[in-house]
């Protein structure tokens, strides 16, 4: 069986990222993307409670995101970043959702904000330190792994990937974005006019061989551990997946 979690950015895309998963027989989450909260109004936290409202009986709204902070991207306001992630903790809470967070250089002040205000959910494209990830864990999250994890110069990201309690780990592609290692394209290669390699969500199998290879286990193991995973942070996920 093959589903995706499709997640929102801004306001503007929430109909079409609803469309698309009930075509596709997928998942999606709303939320407002901390590279969007530039051009986000604040009546945007208005739109979005009243989606979550009208869409709770939808069994294929699964969260509320990806919303979290970048610290990595240069030009974006940290203030207004962290005012959107606190509203949407808010928001996530009162609607019942998890969340789907964007750690980006910015996991010790995620955690700060969760403290405050609790919910649960996946940190996604983890990358942070060992301390960090088992407060993550502590606070009722599981950590995303994807195509970063195939690079073997990554060597802190492979060491988590091998050493965390399976029981903390999802898997994921964020397509079409962090290419594996067999899609990168160095940036001499970029500059003689190759084009960077496009993730998809079937590259999650050889994805899924990495890791299982760095554990010691099986793909089979490892798919079966991670599935029930994210069905524990994404509850309704659970019940699409019976249904299929």
């Amino acid at each position: 069986m093959v589903h995706c979690v499709i997640p929102a950015v801004h306001t503007a895309a929430f109909d079409a990222v609803r469309a698309l998963a009930h075509r596709g027989g997928d998942s999606y989450a709303l939320g407002i993307h901390p590279l969007f909260t530039p051009q986000a109004a604040d009546g945007d936290l208005a739109v979005l409670d009243r989606a979550l409202g009208e869409h709770a009986d939808d069994p294929r709204l699964v969260a509320v995101g990806e919303i979290g902070l970048d610290h990595f991207v240069p030009g974006l306001d940290p203030v207004r970043q962290e005012f959107f992630y606190r509203e949407q903790l808010r928001l996530a809470r009162r609607h019942g959702l998890p969340v789907v967070l964007h750690v980006r250089r910015s996991a010790d002040k995620l955690l700060r904000h969760l403290r405050e205000l609790p919910v649960g959910g996946i940190a996604h494209a983890f990358n942070g330190s060992e301390q960090q990830a088992h407060e993550f864990i502590r606070l009722g999250f599981k950590l995303g792994f994807g195509g970063a994890v195939t690079h073997e110069r990554a060597l802190q990201l492979r060491r988590l990937a091998a050493g965390l309690p399976l029981s903390a780990l999802v898997l994921e592609t964020d397509a079409p974005d962090i290419p594996p290692k067999w899609l990168y394209r160095t940036a001499e290669e970029r500059a003689g006019g190759v084009a960077q390699g496009r993730n998809e969500p079937g590259e999650l199998v050889r994805i899924a061989e990495v890791v299982a290879g760095l554990r010691g286990v099986s793909v089979e193991e490892l798919a079966i551990a991670t599935t029930a995973n994210a069905v524990e942070v994404l509850p309704k996920l659970g019940v699409l997946l019976e249904g299929g």
